[in-house]
């Protein structure tokens, strides 16, 4: 049976899950070590997030080797929690439709000329697959 799609994740969650993807498995301190100064998160915010993370069912946690401390693995790849933060963009904002999605990318003016150049191409692309 497929694994449920987790719910989305806040922009506190996903700053946390990116450190967790970067190092594969880390421990509250190790996170809260690499979160940047100014965001001055206790350690006990950042393991609080993490059990939501984890209740979530976006990280598990083993004990480590000294067992002093969880270490924290994620459950979900970088590339699956894009996904669904995508599907649910389309849902919430452009009912459903890809089409209504890229329309709105194309006509947004700060894309500059290699972006547009480069969709453009996987465009072509994805045109010569589809034969």
């Amino acid at each position: 049976m497929p694994r449920k799609k987790p719910p989305q994740l806040t922009e506190a969650e996903l700053r946390l899950m990116q450190i967790v993807w970067q190092k594969g498995h880390t421990t509250v301190s190790e996170v809260a070590a690499a979160l940047p100064k100014e965001l001055d998160l206790a350690y006990n915010t950042v393991l609080t997030t993490l059990r939501i993370l984890e209740t979530k069912g976006y990280l598990r946690h083993s004990k480590a080797k000294d067992a002093r401390a969880f270490v924290y693995r994620p459950v979900v790849d970088r590339l699956e929690a894009t996904h669904n933060a995508v599907r649910q963009l389309l849902g919430r904002f452009f009912g459903d439709s890809p089409e209504a999605l890229v329309l709105n990318l194309l006509e947004d003016e700060t894309l500059g000329e290699t972006e547009l150049n480069k969709i453009r191409m996987l465009l072509q692309q994805s045109k010569g697959e589809g034969k």
